[in-house]
């Protein structure tokens, strides 16, 4: 089960990756459409979608890496069972809103298929198309906060270093 959630986490991560390529080259068109005299539509549009699916796919890989941003400031003056428990509501607090998230993302989805809402810029794109990457990213991520909160429950969690969540690269 540990590779095939590791593995789940890649895949999104790579995705992400990839939609970062697709926002490269729809900059790049734009860029080089502006220089040349020529106007490919809906490049704008399409660049704020892949940002957007971007950011969402690569979320459960940045939980999973200990780079989200955490509030320690408590956290450093407990240890054993207060600090344990701690860290159990605030997992079940994230894991809880990252399946409300998921769940309203998925509806969401849904809904712009059912109504065929479309852009309304210039490439009047179906909604729900873009909306996708939101919608995988966000139900990866409440996986990844469940497999987070599993883990610290049957103390198989790896903390992250002190030190580590303060280096800036």
């Amino acid at each position: 089960m540990r590779k095939l959630l590791d593995g789940l986490y890649m895949k999104s991560a790579a995705l992400a990756a990839f939609f970062l390529v697709g926002l490269l080259i729809m900059v790049l068109l734009s860029i080089v459409g502006r220089q040349i005299g020529f106007y490919v539509p809906g490049t704008d549009a399409y660049a704020g979608y892949l940002m957007a699916g971007s950011g969402f796919l690569a979320l459960a890989h940045t939980l999973k890496r200990g780079e989200h941003i955490r509030v320690t400031l408590i956290l450093h003056h407990l240890s054993g069972w207060p600090r344990r428990w701690l860290e159990l509501w605030a997992l079940g607090a994230g894991a809880t809103l990252s399946l409300l998230f998921a769940w309203y993302s998925i509806r969401l989805v849904w809904q712009s298929h059912q109504f065929n809402d479309i852009s309304t810029s210039t490439d009047a794109t179906p909604l729900w198309l873009p909306q996708l990457g939101m919608a995988i990213g966000t139900m990866v991520m409440a996986i990844a906060c469940l497999d987070e909160l599993v883990l610290e429950w049957r103390g198989l969690r790896t903390a992250t270093p002190a030190g580590e969540s303060l280096r800036n690269e």
